[in-house]
């Protein structure tokens, strides 16, 4: 599951930080604010693309390096905030 977040939010990312042009060297651990990939403006347009794609809501105090620096953190937060939402619905019980 991770690795299909990865891969959408990496073509996210070389669509429209790079503009598409995605010369292989974007690697899941690259930091996409030391590499000046994503400044603050862009971190806000992430943040708008993951609550709507992902169906999330980050808090402003979420919104650091740990949880958008890299595809593999973002990926990593994306799926604890999945389980953390599973986790939280009721177990509905089947009578059969």
């Amino acid at each position: 599951m991770r690795s299909e977040i990865e891969t959408q939010i990496r073509a996210y990312v070389v669509e429209n930080f790079l503009f598409g042009d995605d010369d292989g060297t974007l690697e899941p651990e690259t930091s996409l604010l030391e590499m000046g990939i994503v400044d603050s403006t862009g971190v806000l347009e992430l943040v708008m693309y993951l609550e709507t794609e992902f169906g999330i809501r980050m808090a402003d105090e979420e919104i650091v390096p740990e949880n958008l620096d890299s595809i593999r953190a973002i990926a990593r937060y994306i799926a604890s905030k999945n389980d953390a939402a599973e986790a939280a619905r009721p177990a509905i019980a089947v009578n059969g």
